[in-house]
């Protein structure tokens, strides 16, 4: 399977609090739901159509639990294809803590986590899929586990939240495989890693 990432950020990179205002309030965070409402019809489909060509789903901890309260569980959502695709699909959490996890089809990976990620990934199949898990993605680029990076940009400039990629941190070169601008200025940017930048020398 091919490691795939998809996640909406602002221009200035926050990715916190995107889905409610009471979705994530981490160290006094206010201003979620920026996402909420963005986007064309062709945007929503886009995305639709990324989660029904997942083979499976990756999440960290936070955004695990945040799905399987809404996707997983509120009736209203479960008729909605995003949520057909997620509840028929297996899904994976890394976690140190979680034990009991109320969402059918989930394993928690524990132990070595690169190993688990790899087997998965050696699997037959499509796409091993990662939606939002801030954390998870960075940890997975850092250790060179994505093939394939999707960042949906909406149009705001937020001034507080956490980021997707910290002030300092590894880097990594990517190559632009498309790109693509929504008639509401939401852009969608797909991404493969390709090593480390170039520098030019002092």
């Amino acid at each position: 399977m091919k490691l795939t990432t998809m996640t909406q950020v602002t221009i200035d990179g926050v990715m916190q609090g995107n889905g409610a205002v009471s979705d994530d309030r981490r160290n006094g965070f206010e201003r979620g739901g920026w996402a909420r409402g963005k986007g064309d019809d062709e945007t929503r489909t886009f995305i639709t159509q990324t989660y029904q060509r997942a083979e499976a789903f990756l999440f960290g901890r936070r955004t695990y639990e945040l799905f399987a309260g809404s996707w997983g569980s509120i009736d209203q959502m479960r008729a909605h294809p995003i949520s057909v695709a997620l509840n028929e699909a297996p899904k994976y959490v890394s976690s140190t803590t979680l034990t009991a996890p109320r969402w059918e089809d989930t394993t928690v990976l524990r132990g070595d986590l690169a190993a688990a990620i790899s087997e998965l990934k050696a699997k037959p199949g499509s796409e091993l899929q990662v939606h939002g898990s801030g954390a998870l993605t960075r940890w997975l680029l850092e250790n060179d586990l994505v093939d394939e990076m999707t960042l949906i940009v909406i149009p705001v400039i937020l001034g507080q939240g956490a980021r997707l990629f910290p002030e300092t941190g590894p880097n990594l070169a990517l190559d632009l495989v498309e790109s693509r601008v929504d008639s509401k200025g939401v852009t969608i940017q797909v991404y493969r890693p390709a090593g480390r930048p170039q520098y030019v020398a002092a």
